[in-house]
């Protein structure tokens, strides 16, 4: 089965810089170091009888280097490799050999300041490289049919761009796809979902007319001028962008988009959730998911920054589980976990 939380063994001959990265990679809730190594030889043995997903690996280090290292061992154990290491000139050999990225140490570990922003980009380049080592197929088969025919919709507003981010960075790789709609102006969206993508296990990115919603993708629409709606074949499901004119105040809109998901995918294997907004967007499209069947989730009031769509969703009786954001990633999961 499929792990919440990417595992992470630390290959670093150097006890002061190791137990940094540990303590880095574990401040991430998505990430659980599973392991420590101090050479080549030690992280051999520690691949076999911890399997981590990915690993973070030095150059510089007694009895083989690690480009040496990489060279040996990715032929025959595949899994992606971050390289850390003070040697700048040495991340064109390291990616040649087959690591996934190199990220350079601070070169001064005193510096506060360039130590934690060290510290702060070492989880994204994890979680960057391994939601990039596993294709969409391998997702499929890991998880089975029930949750790659599943769609994920979610609406928010103001305040939505945090509240989004929260939820999407606490999904792992094989999550169902997803489609988002945030009330943005044009052209910002495709810079927020390029943003996300790099934070996120998942692959976001702004979505294209006709594109195909995949298990391990988020697509969100893009700001101003069209509405993003659902469109099920039988191959799939895709997204179809179209102009109109505003919809419950908004172009694109919520409730065009969840009024989609109820005529092109009613019952079980649809999810609606609806944060932080002004306004009322969103709750009549959700209503009409929750009446075909669908499992519909609203953020509740002490957590949102505006408590306007979710608390009419929730009024009108749209709703399924009102949660706090902290929580609402955590139902999801479960929910599509179970689906049958």
């Amino acid at each position: 089965m499929p792990r919440d939380r990417i595992r992470v063994l630390v290959v670093d001959d150097s006890l002061f810089f190791r137990s940094m990265l540990v303590r880095g990679l574990s401040e991430a809730h998505d990430i659980e170091v599973v392991g420590e190594a101090f050479d080549p030889y030690d992280a051999r043995d520690r691949l076999l009888g911890l399997e981590p997903d990915i690993m973070t690996l030095d150059i510089e280090m007694p009895n083989m280097n690690g480009v040496e290292f990489l060279k040996i061992l990715l032929p025959q154990w595949q899994i992606p490799v971050v390289v850390v290491s003070s040697r700048g000139d040495l991340a064109d050999s390291a990616r040649r050999a087959g690591a996934a990225d190199f990220l350079q140490k601070p070169a001064d570990s005193k510096n506060k300041e360039s130590l934690n922003a060290f510290l702060t980009e070492l989880p994204k380049r994890v979680r960057a490289a391994f939601a990039k080592s596993k294709p969409a197929s391998l997702l499929q088969a890991e998880s089975g049919g029930a949750m790659a025919e599943c769609v994920v919709a979610l609406g928010a507003s103001t305040g939505g761009t945090q509240a989004t981010a929260k939820i999407v960075q606490s999904l792992p790789t094989d999550f169902p796809g997803m489609v988002v709609v945030q009330h943005m102006p044009p052209d910002f969206t495709k810079m927020y979902a390029s943003n996300l993508d790099r934070d996120c296990r998942m692959h976001v990115a702004e979505a294209r007319d006709g594109e195909k919603i995949e298990q391990g993708k988020v697509l969100v629409a893009p700001g101003g001028g069209a509405h993003m709606e659902i469109q099920h074949r039988q191959d799939g499901n895709y997204v179809r962008l179209s102009p109109g004119e505003k919809v419950s105040g908004h172009c694109p809109s919520v409730d065009k988009l969840f009024l989609s998901m109820a005529r092109q995918l009613p019952g079980r294997r649809s999810v609606g959730v609806i944060l932080t907004g002004m306004g009322a967007d969103g709750a009549r499209g959700l209503l009409a998911m929750r009446g075909t069947g669908s499992y519909t989730i609203g953020q509740d009031e002490k957590s949102s920054v505006v408590y306007g769509m979710p608390r009419e969703a929730f009024e009108l009786g749209a709703v399924t589980r009102q949660s706090p954001l902290d929580g609402i990633a955590e139902l999801m999961i479960r929910y599509v976990r179970n689906l049958k």
